[in-house]
């Protein structure tokens, strides 16, 4: 891995400090995108077979997967992974319940109140990837928040697999079957997102259509799947446009070289462009990690994968002065995942204002978070931490606010309200009011 030495660097200042980040351009996929949107807006189900022949290199047998499909594949588990599938759905669940508001009725006056209400998104489209790896975890963290969340009606899309006669991975339907998702479609990349955006209506004899258009979309996917997202947010509500998945690792010289090497590999096995980053006052803890880094790579199964992430411009060790000016460097570059492997790193933790989500000590490697550790891993990437968070009950609740005062508390208000509202010449607003106290009068 390159060395950036950032220790001559004035202060803590970072804003004009080029990290090391991955290349994405969003408008270049939209432009990509736009057609194939467009395809299954006007022609449904025909372009869907299409587009799946294209980029999927199979032709499915079914558009929705029979549930048939799902006990099938539920069936074939083995003892050990149904296990790990149930483990992280139990674990997933006690971590969002977790997140849920309390619904608040508050006095403002005597009369007057405010009740704050958490509405469901009441039917939500769920894409998970098949790519480079088959993600389970993925159904899993994003299924269980919405669940938790309260949403009615839950719809899955995962692309169709050559090897499986043109269905979605075995063990992505599976995990579907022990969530109790029933409506799942073999359909792949920004054509998910389309057909989750604008439905995808029966023939002309049918009324039922295929598939209903969702109010939300979330789920992680490629630069195509974002830049669909981005094309259709506004129509429908969406997570976030996430990109290729980063590591930062805090450390200092308390760190043990293996764990921090295993840590960045861990994240470089995801993708060829995926961004590992090691920040570190300690030059020895530096050499040491470079070592153990390359021999790591040497016994990795997709070690190719791996040291083209590794040494790539997205991924770097980056030295700096004291700690306080990586946990600067930190902030300034907001990563998707955080570990923090320096002593009392819970302290360290607190001075960490941009993150997806914070890893603290040795002993909790972002795999945990991957998989059971019941957080949540759909995280912000992009350096998005800076105003965004990871995918969470919250995602797929709608606050509502109920106002109801008594004409006592509306009188007592007329008077600073008429002077707002005058202020502001809307005189129509304090009319609203007054036509009350005069009709009371009458």
């Amino acid at each position: 891995m390159r060395v950036i030495d950032f220790r001559t660097l004035a202060g803590t200042e970072f804003s004009t400090v080029p990290l090391p980040r991955p290349r994405v351009d969003i408008r270049a996929a939209l432009k990509q995108v736009e057609p194939i949107m467009q395809s299954v807006q006007e022609r449904g189900a025909e372009a869907l077979a299409e587009l799946a022949k294209k980029f999927d290199g199979v032709c499915p047998p079914y558009l929705r997967v029979p549930e048939s499909e799902l006990v099938k594949a539920e069936r074939q588990l083995s003892p050990e992974l149904r296990q790990a599938l149930q483990i992280s759905i139990e674990h997933n669940r006690a971590g969002h319940r977790a997140q849920l508001p309390i619904e608040k009725n508050t006095q403002i006056i005597p009369g007057g109140y405010v009740r704050q209400r958490w509405i469901p998104v009441q039917r939500v489209g769920l894409y998970v990837p098949g790519g480079l790896a088959v993600y389970p975890s993925s159904v899993i963290h994003n299924a269980v928040a919405a669940q938790v969340a309260g949403v009615a009606e839950i719809a899955l899309a995962s692309p169709p697999q050559a090897n499986y006669g043109g269905l979605p991975h075995p063990v992505i339907l599976a995990a579907c079957q022990l969530l109790g998702i029933k409506e799942v479609y073999a359909v792949g990349g920004a054509q998910a997102v389309a057909m989750f955006a604008y439905g995808i209506p029966s023939g002309e004899s049918a009324s039922v259509p295929i598939c209903k258009p969702v109010d939300m979309v979330t789920g992680p996917g490629n630069i195509f799947v974002a830049a669909a997202k981005r094309y259709v947010k506004g129509k429908v509500g969406i997570d976030a446009e996430a990109g290729t998945t980063e590591i930062a690792i805090l450390a200092d010289e308390n760190a043990n070289p293996e764990y921090v090497a295993a840590d960045l590999l861990s994240q470089a096995e995801h993708d060829p462009a995926a961004a590992s980053l090691l920040i570190t006052p300690s030059v020895e803890l530096a050499q040491a990690v470079n070592k153990a880094v390359a021999r790591q790579a040497e016994n990795t199964k997709h070690r190719e994968r791996v040291k083209q992430a590794l040494s790539g411009e997205q991924s770097a060790i980056v030295i700096t002065r004291d700690l306080d000016q990586a946990a600067a460097a930190v902030n300034a570059y907001g990563p998707e995942h955080l570990e923090i492997q320096t002593q009392d790193a819970a302290a360290w933790a607190t001075k960490i204002v941009n993150a997806g989500a914070i890893f603290i000590g040795d002993y909790t490697p972002v795999p945990l978070g991957d998989y059971m550790a019941g957080s949540n891993h759909v995280l912000p990437t992009g350096g998005t931490a800076r105003f965004s968070s990871g995918l969470n009950a919250l995602t797929f609740l709608k606050s509502v606010q109920e106002i109801t005062y008594t004409h006592a508390a509306m009188e007592s208000l007329y008077a600073p309200l008429h002077a707002l509202a005058t202020a502001e010449d809307l005189p129509a607003h304090a009319h609203a009011l007054a036509v009350r106290l005069e009709d009371l009068e009458n």
